[in-house]
């Protein structure tokens, strides 16, 4: 437990425990479920944590309020690693009232069988809640990433509760680490496909004075507000955050792999910034994910494979296509032994992409490299550079 301002506390906890974050997220450094408390003369606690920390949980609470009671849960999200103990706070509080949007309240149905008719506030968008000193204002941010999501605005110390925005991979009492690396691959991975109701959110931040930002997960971010904020405008319009260019291939006996390496060597010859290679059957998906988004340039590499694609590669450009992926330059490599298909299939998967510029050049290879293709990977090299 810690102090934000001289009125809010944070009461989260760290996971450790979990291995898959969403069940598909590899953590490393864990996870961390923020929940916040706000005391003036009536007292706001601000989202729950994931049910596996009930009692440390309601013991930080416990903790926070030195023996006063709480006025007012407000739940701006309700997926259940912030929602879980939604029941179990009202129950040790009876007296408090739950503050959420129709939607949350519609969802509360769905997971406890009650929308606590007799004890909640409805908000909306402007709608306002007063504590004292502190007066909460509720922002509406739907599919960031929930339909239901509220944002809160505290007018007093200028913090805004951004529910899942901001986030981050990694448990708060883990080793420090680069903020914009997990915050970039969370937001991909999570949050990405919903660029457009994002921008839609920063330009209500924009009308705000905000000199904290509490996340629901990650740390809280006081310093150096603008960087944050100027990355996420960069992901939620799809703008080129890094020029470089990312390689993506998959290889069954090691002559893709051996295209893809080659081309990363012709790129780093001929000055290109940064280049970063990803073997899709081996690394982290969604770090894989999060580079095509960062870099200005995408190589696909792969096999035909039964007269389609290899299988880790559709799902890649799955991952992609379902995010909205735009703005890019797009080179492609294919092998076969006798009728090499893949460059057809990617260009295919990925025709409803919108603002994609595919290279004039696409390497094929046939079985292994050989002089031909060695030369179509170095014009390949030349257009990524132009």
């Amino acid at each position: 437990m810690k102090n934000i301002t001289g009125d809010i506390l944070y009461i989260g906890v760290n996971d450790h425990r979990i291995d898959l974050f969403e069940g598909q997220y590899v953590v490393p450094n864990g996870m961390a479920y923020n929940s916040y408390l706000i005391k003036d003369e009536k007292i706001a606690v601000m989202d729950t944590v994931d049910r596996n920390f009930t009692e440390e949980w309601l013991g930080n609470l416990a903790e926070a309020l030195g023996g006063r009671t709480p006025d007012y849960l407000v739940v701006q999200h309700m997926e259940p690693d912030h929602s879980a103990n939604i029941m179990q706070f009202m129950a040790a509080y009876p007296g408090a009232v739950v503050v959420a949007s129709a939607k949350a309240f519609a969802m509360m149905k769905n997971f406890f069988g009650t929308e606590f008719e007799d004890r909640r506030i409805v908000a909306g968008e402007g709608s306002t809640l007063p504590l004292g000193a502190h007066t909460l204002h509720f922002i509406t941010a739907p599919m960031v990433h929930w339909p239901e999501v509220l944002m809160t605005w505290d007018e007093q110390d200028k913090v805004l509760f951004s529910a899942d925005g901001f986030g981050k991979f990694g448990a708060l009492d883990a080793e420090e680490e680069d903020w914009a690396c997990e915050a970039r691959r969370y937001y991909f991975g999570i949050v990405g496909k919903y660029g457009a109701q994002v921008q839609a959110v920063l330009k209500k931040a924009a009308n705000l004075e905000i000199r904290t930002i509490c996340p629901l997960h990650g740390p809280v971010l006081a310093e150096n507000l603008e960087y944050y904020l100027g990355l996420y405008n960069t992901w939620s319009s799809y703008g080129v955050e890094t020029d470089g260019v990312v390689i993506c291939y998959t290889s069954v006996y090691g002559h893709t792999q051996e295209a893809a390496e080659l081309l990363a060597e012709k790129l780093r010859e001929k000055g290109c910034p940064k280049v970063a290679v990803n073997d899709l059957a081996r690394c982290d998906m969604a770090e894989a994910v999060e580079d095509a988004f960062r870099y200005g340039g995408l190589v696909l590499a792969t096999t035909t494979y039964n007269a389609d694609i290899f299988p880790f590669m559709r799902e890649f450009i799955n991952h992609l296509v379902e995010r909205g992926y735009k703005n890019r330059t797009i080179g492609l490599i294919e092998n076969g032994s006798w009728a090499p298909t893949a460059a057809k299939v990617m260009k295919g998967m990925l025709e409803g992409c919108k603002n994609l510029t595919f290279t004039e050049t696409t390497v094929k290879i046939m079985s292994a490299l050989n002089d031909e293709s060695k030369q179509q990977l170095e014009k390949l090299a030349e257009e990524l550079c132009k």
